[in-house]
């Protein structure tokens, strides 16, 4: 209630106008025109004429004009996706197999390659475990920058945002082949693999993943194009390749992913890319960028055996060779068989020995090869000739060249050496002629008696072997033989101190032996055997200039009273057959000849 002030000063209360009291009339005193309203008046009479509209249609109005404003900026977003995504997705239309190799593709490895299996073609089933992975931020330059202004910041950061969402790819390809320039060395089959993308990797390898794929490789024919590619590459320093593949075929996400990332699909034919690829040094070798030393400077010979078995002779070896592959190689494969053939100068190689290495993985610094074999049957003529010189050889602690091969790199062998035994056998000991008898015939002495000695072959050698038949040159001295003279040569030249005759039969002697237990300190040994023979009248040579020291033995023999000692030392020829040995003949041994045995020992010559 309001109230107003009287002319005496009191307060009484105001009457409120409820509406309901006529309307004051016109006087002579009203105005002719009011006062303009006030704005409050003003709307208070727009309303009483225009009522508001229902609260509905204002949240409809609201919501359109919010409607319009959002598909406004999605529209524009849109549109700034679009352009970022036509953007990359040009930039991914020009990247090069190169570029991804170079620039992207960063692999580790291959940390450990398994052999599963090899073909009679020489083709492998290989499982590869490599660590593997795309830098796509560097392929398409959306890895941070220091000198990237905002907008480079945001439009790369979109770039991430979208391999992070895409996150890997999967690959699948033809057949790849691998070629030295316009010589191609071989092809490799791979199944589908998938490859993990990223963008700002860290440094070091810790960002790759690690993945192990079955590989179907085939190498060439022309082995020597691999050999001559290996070695040049070890020169250079570098392995470069040139890759081939007829289609690869890029998807989103893993292999058969359905979801929206298989979208992302991108198929190329005929591409090729060149790699290059830094040679690691090995220990043990000398560094890439020099000439490979030969194969018989890496193969270490550790032990070497050969025993008769019911129908052949059996083969065993231990063998260690430098490891060429780097510290984070690693393979296992199955058993290698090889071919072992000795070379002849009037005709192709002769296959004498069939190998094959044990299962074996790489180890640091050398490789141990465990080897089993069997000799592969003969012909008479190779038993007298390649055999017999190779053995003559071994015997005389001389290297044999030989030949290996495989079936798994064909039209390749390799030329290398059959290490020489150390120290040198002594096949031939306790070599002495019991009642040696001299007796002059006209002008000519001849010498009789019997030849016995002790064969001891060398350690690893354990066959059953027979000798039949012996072929001497002896050279005779009046007393022993001196400690320094040599007879691995034939005669001595100049003859030595106290040599005077030469006992050399113009044919083979017959002989017979029977297996003999093994002597004190030939527990290492091999087989051994005790052989006699039956020399009779064969001619006494005097060697020239030594009638002096002829006649001074011959006055020991005649006048001595306990007969006089002479010294003997040559070499022998040996007939021998071996049990065991696979010889072609109509089921009959074939024997060997063994050449330049060198024997040293004492004879005591009595008066007869």
């Amino acid at each position: 209630m309001s109230r107003r002030t009287s002319e005496d000063g009191s307060v009484s209360p105001s009457r409120i106008d409820k509406g309901k009291a006529r309307a004051t009339e016109p006087s002579e005193r009203t105005p002719l025109l009011r006062a303009a309203h006030t704005p409050s008046e003003y709307h208070s009479e727009l309303d009483q004429l225009h009522p508001h509209p229902p609260l509905w249609r204002q949240l409809c109005v609201r919501f359109a004009y919010l409607l319009a404003l959002t598909l406004l900026l999605c529209a524009l977003a849109f549109g700034v996706f679009a352009a970022v995504a036509w953007s990359y997705a040009a930039r991914a239309q020009r990247v090069s197999p190169d570029d991804v190799l170079n620039r992207g593709l960063v692999f580790r490895g291959p940390h450990r390659v398994d052999v599963l299996n090899v073909t009679e073609a020489g083709a492998m089933y290989v499982d590869v475990e490599l660590s593997v992975g795309v830098d796509v931020g560097a392929v398409m330059d959306v890895n941070s920058d220091p000198d990237d202004n905002i907008l480079d910041r945001t439009w790369k950061s979109l770039g991430r945002w979208g391999v992070k969402r895409l996150d890997r790819v999967s690959v699948e390809m033809g057949r790849l082949s691998l070629a030295d320039g316009d010589v191609v060395l071989g092809t490799l089959d791979i199944p589908p693999i998938e490859l993990p993308l990223t963008t700002n990797p860290p440094r070091g390898t810790a960002w790759l993943t690690t993945m192990t794929t079955r590989v179907f490789v085939q190498p060439t024919n022309k082995t020597m194009d691999l050999v001559h590619f290996a070695r040049r590459s070890w020169k250079d320093g570098f392995i470069r390749l040139h890759v081939d593949v007829d289609t690869v075929v890029v998807s989103g996400g893993t292999v058969g992913d359905p979801s929206w990332r298989r979208r992302v699909h991108q198929e190329l034919n005929d591409v090729s890319a060149d790699m290059k690829i830094e040679v690691p040094a090995v220990p043990g070798l000398p560094n890439p960028g020099h000439n490979f030393p030969p194969v018989s400077e890496l193969i270490t010979l550790k032990d070497f055996s050969v025993a008769s078995g019911p129908s052949n002779l059996l083969l065993s070896a231990e063998a260690t060779i430098v490891d060429p592959a780097p510290d984070t190689f690693n393979i296992t494969t199955p058993a290698l068989p090889f071919f072992v053939s000795l070379p002849r100068l009037d005709g192709p190689p002769f296959e004498i020995a069939s190998i094959s290495t044990a299962p074996f993985t790489l180890t640091h610094p050398n490789i141990t090869l465990h080897i089993s074999g069997n000799v592969l049957p003969l012909t008479p003529d190779a038993t007298h000739g390649v055999l017999s010189e190779f053995l003559t050889r071994y015997l005389s602690a001389q290297p044999n060249p030989i030949i290996i091969s495989t079936p798994l790199l064909l039209n390749y062998t390799l030329e290398t050496d059959f290490p020489a035994p150390d120290p040198k056998p002594r096949v031939l000991r306790n070599v002495t002629i019991h009642d040696m008898r001299i007796k002059p015939i006209g002008t000519t002495f001849y010498a009789s008696g019997t030849v016995y000695a002790r064969v001891v072959l060398p350690r690893g050698v354990d066959v059953d072997l027979n000798v039949s038949r012996v072929l001497p040159d002896v050279i005779v001295f009046d007393g022993e033989v001196p400690d320094d003279v040599d007879n691995d040569h034939g005669l001595p030249d100049p003859l030595p101190e106290r040599a005077f005759g030469r006992l050399q039969p113009e044919d083979w002697i017959p002989a017979d032996s029977t297996p003999d237990d093994k002597g004190e300190g030939e527990e290492d040994e091999g087989s051994a055997l005790a052989v006699r023979a039956e020399i009779v009248d064969v001619p006494l040579e005097v060697l020239p200039g030594r009638q002096k020291e002829f006649s001074n033995f011959v006055s020991k023999v005649i006048f001595g009273t306990g007969g006089a000692t002479a010294g003997i030392l040559g070499t022998t020829a040996v007939g021998v057959s071996v049990h065991g040995l696979p010889v072609m003949d109509d089921g009959k041994q074939s024997e060997m000849n063994l050449r330049g045995l060198p024997f040293r020992g004492n004879v005591k010559v009595g008066k007869k």
